[in-house]
């Protein structure tokens, strides 16, 4: 065979084994893919934390709704407070209970608060002048009567409101300024514009006030632990389980005092929608049912 054709033959045998090696790779058989050139949508079925956090609804925080409160109101407020809580879940309810007038010099100072209710509008007054309360914002959501106590064994021997002049007696007032204070002394200008008990009236029953307290539930405890032979508290005061502690002796109508409590939430509260939804609660009729079981008076419409 001639050497040209052999050479010829040698490369062409070359070209074909070359050409059945570059196709015979196993056809299973892939190259890796780069995790860099994976598009968005090919999932890997692991998601990142942050993925994964956005999947989840978070739960509200937990608020703390700070009320402040006048004495008075304590159990009714505290009865409250648990059905609202069960309404509310993650809210707290944190009351501030003490005399209008101090709540009201606190709301003064910038105390952080949520919501206000008072024993009388005079003190609710002192807050909206301050800006912290809106004018037209505080609704009257009860009404209150006055009653005088003495303790349960009456060591005094108190049978009418014409025995609160008698020499050597103790009584016990909420101060001037605390609106159950204030309260007493009407009904003492009352009695002694009407002369039912005699001339001097007031004067008498004055002279006996032995302890001026900073709130009404302070003149309660006094009395019914002895340490005075009367006082004047709200007829609320004398509900439940405080009924047993004390005697009472009725004011008639014509004298009595009608006390007007107003509420209003806080115009720089931390959390203005729950406290709105407060203030709702107490005037709403659920509300209103609870303040009644305590001895409040339905506000007029």
């Amino acid at each position: 065979m001639p050497r040209k054709m052999m050479i010829r033959l040698f490369t062409e045998l070359v070209l074909s084994a070359t050409l059945m090696l570059s196709g015979c790779a196993p056809q299973g058989m892939a190259s890796t893919p780069d995790p860099a050139e994976e598009t968005p949508g090919n999932s890997t079925g692991m998601e990142s934390p942050a993925a994964s956090a956005a999947a989840v609804d978070p739960s509200p925080p937990p608020v703390t709704l700070t009320v402040m409160a006048a004495a008075s109101l304590t159990g009714a407020f505290e009865d409250l407070g648990s059905q609202f809580e069960a309404d509310h879940p993650g809210v707290t309810l944190q009351f501030n209970f003490a005399g209008s007038q101090q709540l009201a010099q606190q709301l003064e100072q910038g105390a952080l608060a949520d919501v206000f209710a008072s024993a009388n509008p005079a003190q609710m007054n002192v807050v909206v002048e301050t800006g912290r309360i809106a004018r037209d914002a505080p609704k009257t959501f009860v009404q209150n009567r006055l009653v005088v106590v003495f303790p349960k064994d009456n060591p005094a021997g108190l049978a009418g409101l014409g025995d609160l002049a008698n020499a050597n007696l103790k009584l016990v007032f909420a101060a001037p300024e605390v609106p159950a204070g204030q309260y007493s002394l009407d009904f003492l200008d009352k009695a002694a514009a009407e002369g039912r008990y005699g001339a001097g009236y007031k004067e008498k029953v004055l002279a006996n006030v032995v302890s001026y307290e900073e709130n009404v539930k302070s003149v309660l405890t006094k009395v019914a632990l002895g340490e005075a032979d009367g006082g004047i508290v709200y007829t609320s005061d004398v509900t439940g389980p405080d009924a047993g502690r004390v005697g009472q002796i009725e004011i008639p109508e014509d004298l009595n005092v009608i006390a007007t409590y107003p509420i209003a939430a806080i115009q720089d509260s931390p959390h203005p929608d729950e406290a709105r939804q407060f203030v709702d609660f107490v005037l709403s009729s659920e509300g209103q049912a609870v303040l009644g079981r305590y001895g409040f008076m339905a506000a007029p419409q």
